[in-house]
């Protein structure tokens, strides 16, 4: 697999952090970790990885809303790089690119900001099933496709992830991620 998908993959999630501490919205507050893994390309990590639903328990998407999937980053990534590593999932797990992701892919683009080592970003899939993301705590916007979120999410948690041991630990089946 192309390092830049990996990469793309823990910075798609990184480039999102909803507000945290004082800032965050309640729903978000109160929010339960599933699980939490590191994600690591060769010998450079890239991302520390926490999942978090209402009850601490992730079945589905739909039973699950709302959910956060957080990215703390540990290396320094370009926004074009997260887009491409995105793009790449899709690809990978769906076999070939449709012209939603494409779509998807341009408003990612416009919402996504490079990352440095430190940044902690978000993705947040509302009850009504957009998705908001943020970065160290700021709004960056939302994606009002509801098919988005399962598809997004998935290149963490569906079953054909590039990165299987992370979604074991994010899933909270370990203690260890990938």
């Amino acid at each position: 697999m192309r390092k830049s998908s990996l990469i793309a993959a823990g910075v798609l999630f990184a480039l999102l952090s909803l507000p945290s501490q004082a800032d965050e919205a309640p729903s978000v507050t109160a929010l339960k970790t599933v699980g939490e893994g590191q994600f690591s390309y060769l010998f450079w990590d890239l991302y520390q990885a926490r999942l978090a639903t209402s009850d601490g328990q992730f079945f589905s998407y739909q039973q699950n809303k709302p959910l956060l999937l957080e990215l703390t980053y540990q290396r320094d990534i370009s926004k074009a790089d997260f887009v491409e590593a995105t793009l790449d999932q899709w690809k990978a797990q769906q076999g070939s690119l449709q012209q939603r992701h494409r779509d998807w892919a341009a408003q990612l683009d416009k919402l996504w900001r490079d990352v440095k080592k430190g940044d902690r970003l978000a993705c947040f899939l509302r009850a009504d099933g957009l998705v908001e993301f943020s970065f160290n705590g700021q709004p960056l916007g939302l994606v009002e496709d509801p098919a988005f979120g399962a598809e997004f999410l998935d290149i963490w948690l569906g079953e054909k992830t590039t990165a299987p041991k992370l979604r074991i630990a994010l899933l909270g089946r370990n203690k260890n991620g990938s």
